[in-house]
């Protein structure tokens, strides 16, 4: 069994202060395949003092050698990209058919340089200088279900800022973190640009997000721990940026293209075993086109194929672990005790798989916007299909929870399509299943976050805003 014991802080790798060891658990096998060192509040003061001492000349750095930096990662990157892959494959069972978690690291590397090259930082409003600059030390805090995209994202719009960081990774999904911090020093990242902390949210993620030299934490993971981090983060008036919990609905409308719809949303729904908080959950369906629906939504999910992710034959791998395992085990009991069909799935493992953290694809009918799996986020491979009977009501119950991350409407009209998304209360509302890309903004609307991610909006989450008064001629 592997052991990483270091941390990152100033462009070193170092022993934790304290002696705390937290073991991995292949999903696959239930069986432990490494440990990780966890750091405490020292090891934050150190990283943060480490960054801060670092901001000067990193934030004074040119756009040109902050694009130079991001090349240089991308560069070494894309030559351990396998490397990578194969250790989220690993430590969240995604299926090696499948390269979602690297392609889109990538992506968001590449855009930060396409966004940076035409950014601005200083506008003339009025005969008034407006700059943005870099806000200062930003502490980094990600979830386990998207290991090194989360990761990606935020880091690569700081380093195009031009502030320093500290990140703080699920110690759930460590490894590819590690390995990142690798491919970061091997790009020459300056000292003390990264600082990494492996830990537990209680620990380093408070630790982080109450100090009062980190300028900005941007967080993602649920909304019970988002309201935790905010509420630490208050004393020091930091800028708190979260992308939190989501329950998309993918509103199928009346004259949209059913078979096309139902592949989409199964394929979409399903991928990463369901464990995305874009992932559309709640399918949206006329009244009278439900039983067809049902029918064709059955025919893809049972294309599904649910085994050993380092098979190339599996489409879906595990959940991460036993207590995700267990909590989406209960919301499909409790879909089955509230009164809702299921379709196809159920309780238990798929058949053949004694071992792993392996969940059936689940469908439900007749399901009540009311229900609870109709209204919580579940976040495993169960879909709630919901009836209505005219454009209007479907609006309502798609807004009619707490959340608004992602949105999606089929429709055969484009017009009718958009006039129905753009009464959807979400950051994001996709048309016909168009794929996203990182040049479009990212975020949530109420209990699902703050702020916003990718592109030019992902970029000013990270500078301040300055006006210099009377420095024009």
């Amino acid at each position: 069994m592997r052991s990483y014991d270091d941390i990152y802080i100033d462009g070193e790798w170092v022993r934790p202060a304290v002696d705390e060891k937290w073991t991995l658990i292949n999903p696959a096998t239930e069986k432990p395949f490494a440990t990780v060192a966890l750091g405490g509040a020292e090891d934050v003061d150190r990283a943060v003092k480490a960054a801060r001492a670092a901001f000067a000349l990193f934030s004074a750095t040119s756009k040109e050698e902050r694009i130079a930096l991001l090349e240089r990662i991308i560069e070494r990157f894309g030559a351990r990209e396998d490397e990578l892959s194969a250790a989220v494959t690993e430590e969240l069972g995604t299926p090696v058919s499948q390269k979602i978690h690297t392609t889109a690291s990538l992506a968001s590397f590449k855009q930060a340089v396409a966004t940076l090259r035409r950014y601005d930082f200083e506008t003339r409003i009025d005969g008034n200088i407006v700059r943005r600059e870099a806000i200062g030390v930003c502490a980094l805090i990600t979830a386990w279900n998207w290991p090194i995209q989360l990761i990606a994202t935020k880091l690569a719009y700081a380093l195009a800022a031009g502030c320093t960081t500290i990140l703080k990774p699920s110690e759930f999904t460590p490894v590819t973190a590690l390995l990142l911090a690798e491919v970061l020093d091997e790009a020459g990242v300056p000292k003390g640009v990264f600082n990494l902390v492996n830990g537990d949210g209680p620990t380093v993620g408070n630790a982080l997000s109450k100090h009062m030299d980190v300028d900005l934490v941007s967080f993602t993971g649920s909304t019970r721990a988002g309201v935790l981090v905010a509420e630490a983060a208050a004393p020091s008036i930091k800028r708190v940026c979260q992308e939190l919990g989501g329950k998309s609905a993918n509103i199928i409308l009346d004259d949209a293209d059913l078979r096309a719809a139902a592949q989409w949303n199964v394929a979409r729904a399903f991928a990463n075993s369901g464990q995305s908080c874009h992932a559309p959950t709640r399918i949206l369906v006329h009244e009278r086109q439900r039983e067809e629906l049902l029918e064709m939504l059955q025919a893809e999910a049972r294309k599904m194929r649910v085994g050993d992710p380092l098979d190339p034959s599996s489409s879906m791998g595990p959940v991460v672990n036993a207590a995700q395992f267990e909590r989406i085990q209960m919301y499909i009991q409790l879909g089955i005790d509230e009164g809702a069909r299921l379709i196809t799935g159920g309780r238990g493992r798929p058949d053949g798989l004694e071992r792993g953290y392996f969940v059936k694809p689940t469908i439900f009918a007749n399901v009540k916007p009311t229900m609870r799996i109709a209204q919580d986020e579940i976040f495993g491979p169960v879909l709630a299909v919901i009836s209505y009977s005219t454009d209007e009501e479907a609006l309502e119950i798609a807004n009619g929870t707490a959340y608004g991350l992602g949105g999606y409407v089929f429709s055969s009209s484009r017009e009718r399509g958009r006039a129905v998304g753009s009464r959807i209360r979400a950051g994001r509302v996709f048309l016909n299943g168009v794929p996203s890309n990182p040049a479009a903004p990212m975020g949530g609307y109420k209990r699902s976050g703050n702020g916003r991610e990718m592109g030019v909006f992902g970029l000013e989450e990270y500078l301040e805003v300055k006006a210099m008064i009377g420095f024009e001629d």
